[in-house]
Parts: structure tokens; C-alpha cells; sequence
């Protein structure tokens, strides 16, 4: 073959093949696309990485964000705190509620006479609301406890109150102890808002009495109602009776909880004003007066305007900072403290529930088993006094006998 020929045949043959290899070489990018598609998502995917992990100082990790996972989720989830109230009529119980939440929890209450009220036993009345303030969702439940102190004789009217806070940590254990416990509805009384007279001259016996008997339970927290019908030094002589009263009966109130170092200076000094607001003196309205040129919150008097927020007025707004700032401790002390306080004792009593009427079986049967020591200790008195005269009989018959 001639170098001519042989060039024309490599030309020609390279002719060929490139005439070949046009459509073929379409074919085979169509047949091959995926993968060459694939090799340059792979490739894509390798150099992600190195732009999703920007790190804002070496050594970075990222579990600084965890709050924000929690706070997201909380928010998702939403919260439930219960409130309850307990305190004779007539103190403003239902109005400071809605004054505090800006609601209407009784639309449609119907307040009983003086004569239903002498026979009258106390109720519980649970209402619940969903409350949603800038995308925080709050599921609010407050039990309220209407007849309390209403009746002449007041001794068992607590009775009531208690078995409902331990039938709730009842329910909650059961729950808990459960197959299915991923939706527990928590209705465990995590707060007690306490009202007191402002008419007396401190603590009544019965308060007393109905706080003792629920310290240990759940967090009270005293609260002077109708605190307008006195005047600041009255309001302050008051609040130091009643705490005097208080650590003189050994109430355990809730406390509290001291601020952190590192917190700042303003919530240092506002949980400062917060203790020392204890027991805190209250004004509750849902009327809007018109006082100084704005629409407030008030109580209309001839002499003046009472505002329900004004802190110079009354305590309102610091009841209501306390109770929003620690609703949090407030459900965790409910939670570490009295509940597994309840739970210990259960567990003590191998899981078994004491009803009333078990506790009355068992003070009955103390009480027949006291009866019965004092009887045997009282006949074994007789037999010994009737053997005494026997021995002292026998010797004066035995001495007469002799004699003659």
C-alpha cells in the first residue's frame, strides 16, 4: 500500500469512523446520560459538605443550638399549668382570675343565695381554657372551690379540696405507670392561689387549719383580697401578721427560689420585690375606666381611681409577674417535691390506694382495740382487788377460830 493510500485509507478510514461515531456517539451519551448525571452529583455531594459545615469559630460543634431544638418544640407542644383558688365568697376570687388572664372563664355563674348557702357543701369546679399569646399556646386550667368557708360549721369543708389535688397525682400515677404514656394530660394542681380576708386581723382558725392540712401537697401562695378597703399602713401591718402567723404555725409556703449570679441586675432587684411582696395584697377589675386622658383597668371611687396594674395601687402585677416568671419552678417543685412525695407513700403502701373508708375501718378498729386494753386492764384490777379480800378473809376466819 502507497503512503498516499495508506494516508487516503486512514483518512478514509477515519472518515468512516467519525461518520459512524456521530450518531452512535449520540446513542451512547442518550444510553450513558444517568451515569455521567450521577458522577456529577456524586461529585457535587462530595464538595457539599465543605459549604453546608461553615463553622463560625474553629472547633465548633453545634449542641449550642440544642435550646433552640427544645425551645421549638416546646412552643410546638404548647404548655398546661392548673391553677387552683380556694377562699370564702365574696373576695373576688373569679374576678382577679379573669383579670389576670384577660378572660372569661364563668360566662354564665350563678351566684346562690344567703339561705342556700347554710346548707351548702363545697364544689369543685374545674375550667379549662386555651389561651395563645404570639404563637405560645398555654393550656390553663383553674379549679375553683365555691362553698369553701360558707357553711356554719366549716371542720370537714377541706375534705373535699384534698381528695381532689391526691385523686389527680392518683391519675397522673396511673398514667404514668401505663402502657401508652406519650400523651399524659398533666392535671396536678401546681399552684394554690390562698385568698385571705382583709377584714380580720390575720389568719382565721380555719385558715390555718385548711393550710396546714395542704402544705404539704401543693404550692400555696397567700393572696390579701380586695386590698382597696385598706390603707397602705394597714395594708402593711396585715401582711406582717400574717407572716408572723404563718412561720408561727409552721406553714410551708412556696418560696420563691433565690436568682442565679450570673442572672442581671434587673431581674436580681425584681425577684427582690417579688419576696417582699409576700403575701401579696390584690385589686381585681374587668371594667375600663377612663383615668388621666387612657382607658385602664379600675375601680371607680368617689375619692379617685384604684388601676388594677398600677403597682403603686396594689400588687396585681406583681402576683401576675411571679406567677408568669416561675410557672416553670412552680410545675418542677410540683413535680420533684409533692409528687414524689405522694409516690413514696404509694409505693410504702405497695401501690395500694387508702380510701376514707379504709381509713375509717382502721381508726374504728384502733379504737375497739384500745377499748378492749382498757377492759382487760380493768378486770385484771378486779381479780386482783377480789383476791385480795379472799387472802385478807381467810386470815381473820383462821384467827377467830383459834380465839375460841
Amino acid at each position: 500500500m502507497t503512503p498516499s493510500a495508506h494516508g487516503a485509507g486512514k483518512g478514509g478510514a477515519r472518515a468512516d469512523v467519525g461518520h459512524w461515531a456521530g450518531p452512535r456517539r449520540g446513542r451512547l451519551l442518550l444510553f450513558f446520560g444517568f451515569s455521567a448525571i450521577e458522577k456529577t452529583s456524586l461529585k457535587m455531594s462530595k464538595q457539599q459538605p465543605t459549604q453546608f459545615i461553615n463553622p463560625e469559630t474553629p472547633g465548633y460543634v453545634g449542641f449550642a443550638n440544642l435550646p433552640n431544638q427544645v425551645h421549638r418544640k416546646s412552643v410546638k407542644k404548647g404548655f398546661e399549668f392548673t391553677l387552683m383558688v380556694v377562699g370564702e365568697s365574696g373576695l373576688g376570687k373569679s374576678t382577679l382570675i379573669n383579670s389576670l388572664f384577660l378572660t372569661d372563664l364563668y360566662p354564665e355563674r350563678i351566684i346562690p343565695g344567703a339561705a342556700e348557702k347554710i346548707e351548702r357543701t363545697v364544689q369543685i369546679e374545674a375550667s379549662t381554657v386555651e389561651i395563645e399569646e404570639r404563637g405560645v399556646k398555654l393550656r390553663l386550667t383553674v379549679v375553683d372551690t365555691p362553698g369553701y368557708g360558707d357553711a356554719i360549721n366549716c371542720r370537714d369543708c377541706f375534705k373535699t379540696i384534698i381528695a381532689y389535688i391526691d385523686e389527680q397525682f392518683e391519675r397522673y400515677l396511673h398514667d404514668e405507670s401505663g402502657l401508652n404514656r406519650r400523651h399524659i394530660v398533666d392535671n396536678r394542681v401546681h399552684c394554690c392561689f390562698y385568698f385571705i380576708s382583709p377584714f380580720g386581723h390575720g389568719l382565721k382558725p380555719l385558715d390555718v387549719a385548711f393550710m396546714k392540712a395542704i402544705h404539704n401537697k401543693v404550692n400555696i401562695v397567700p393572696v390579701i383580697a380586695k386590698a382597696d378597703t385598706l390603707t397602705l399602713k394597714e395594708r402593711e401591718r396585715l401582711k406582717k401578721r400574717i407572716l408572723d402567723e404563718i412561720e408561727e404555725h409552721n406553714i410551708k409556703i412556696y418560696h420563691l427560689p433565690d436568682a442565679e449570679s450570673d442572672e442581671d441586675e434587673d431581674f436580681k432587684e425584681q425577684t427582690r420585690l417579688l419576696k417582699a411582696s409576700i403575701p401579696f395584697s390584690v385589686v381585681g377589675s374587668n371594667q375600663l375606666i377612663e383615668a388621666k386622658g387612657k382607658k385602664v383597668r379600675g375601680r371607680l371611687y368617689p375619692w379617685g381611681v384604684v388601676e388594677v396594674e398600677n403597682p403603686e395601687h396594689n400588687d396585681f402585677l406583681k402576683l401576675r409577674t411571679m406567677l408568669i416568671t416561675h410557672m416553670q419552678d412552680l410545675q418542677e417543685v410540683t413535680q420533684d417535691l409533692h409528687y414524689e412525695n405522694f409516690r413514696s407513700e404509694r409505693l410504702k403502701r405497695g401501690g395500694r390506694k387508702v380510701d376514707n373508708e379504709d381509713m375509717n375501718k382502721d381508726q374504728i378498729l384502733l379504737e375497739k382495740e384500745a377499748e378492749l386494753r382498757r377492759m382487760q386492764e380493768m378486770i385484771a384490777r378486779m381479780q386482783a382487788q377480789m383476791q385480795l379480800q379472799l387472802q385478807g378473809g381467810d386470815g381473820d376466819g383462821g384467827a377467830h377460830g383459834h380465839h375460841v
